[in-house]
């Protein structure tokens, strides 16, 4: 079909003439002007809506997309900061866990007072419950910087200390930094009700439950002073540690495997858990002297 286009009549009227390709009669469309330029506005009309729509649509659609996209990257991003939160707090316990660790090696080697430690808590072992150490300090809440700084801190006294420790290495091998025996702790260094009398009384050393017949081992190289049984301790051994003021004692054993008199190196067995004398289970009471006072045993626990 071929249009020829527009042919005018007269002043009033358009004509069309269409043109078929096959045979065909040819066909004329005559138009007033008035109407033929009615269609054209409309179709003008009907063009701009439909301009406008397509542009409103691509406008919708790539603002769509750019909000998909905002929306993942928002996701991700707090997905980010949720895990450097995590690392963070992770970071601190572990510079608060090696800063409790550097205090009891400031400790051990006399570099710093014993109130800077926290102490632990009291427990009951004829109920046969766990008690964990409880931190008598609030922990505090610090950001980014305060954590490097604290790390900065730690590193240097850490520094100090190793050179320290090289040159006492005499020292520390008598100086008690272990557990006697694989256990929990049930009883610590605080006043707490008797278990027998119920009596509020001081407990000058730490209990630490574990089966029957468990092997107790010196903390540190020493000297054994003392095998007996005692009413009160039961089979008890205690443990000279020379060129340091240490003292050791281990109360409630089955059995000895030392003499008095002994040299010991630490982690020798030097008896084995029991119940003997004032006990209402198997445990061993862990006592450690400084130049003939006590002190509290879990500031000198390097591993527990």
């Amino acid at each position: 079909m071929i249009f020829n286009g527009l042919i005018p009549m007269n002043r009033n009227h358009i004509s069309f003439i269409i043109v078929p390709h096959s045979r065909g009669k040819q066909r004329n469309i005559t138009l007033t002007r008035k109407r033929f330029h009615q269609i054209v506005g409309v179709g003008a009309v009907c063009a701009l809506a439909l301009l406008i729509f397509i542009v409103h649509y691509l406008m919708i659609n790539g603002s769509h997309r750019a909000y998909k996209r905002l929306k993942d990257e928002s996701a991700q991003q707090t997905e980010t900061i949720s895990q450097y939160e995590e690392t963070i707090k992770k970071l601190q316990a572990s510079i608060e866990n090696f800063e409790s660790y550097a205090h009891k090696l400031n400790i051990m080697a006399g570099l710093k007072s014993t109130e800077v430690l926290r102490e632990v808590g009291v427990g009951d072992s004829s109920e046969g419950r766990q008690f964990a150490p409880e931190l008598q300090e609030a922990v505090p809440s610090v950001d980014l910087q305060n954590l490097g700084q604290k790390a900065d801190q730690l590193e240097k006294n850490l520094d100090h200390l190793m050179h320290f420790f090289e040159n006492q290495s005499l020292r520390l091998a008598c100086t008690p930094s272990i557990m006697p025996t694989k256990g929990y702790l049930s009883s610590g260094y605080k006043m707490r009700n008797d278990p027998f009398t119920g009596k509020r009384q001081m407990h000058w050393g730490i209990d630490i439950a574990t089966p029957h017949g468990n092997p107790v081992v010196a903390t540190a190289d020493g000297v054994v002073i003392a095998v007996k049984t005692e009413k009160i301790g039961g089979r008890t051994v205690k443990i000279s540690h020379p060129n340091t003021g240490f003292t050791t004692v281990y109360c409630h054993l089955s059995k000895f495997n030392v003499k008095s008199g002994q040299k010991i190196k630490r982690g020798d067995v030097i008896g084995y858990v029991g119940s003997t004398g004032k006990a209402k289970g198997p445990h061993v009471h862990y006592e450690i002297l400084l130049n003939g006072k006590n002190v509290n045993p879990y500031n000198y626990l390097l591993e527990e």
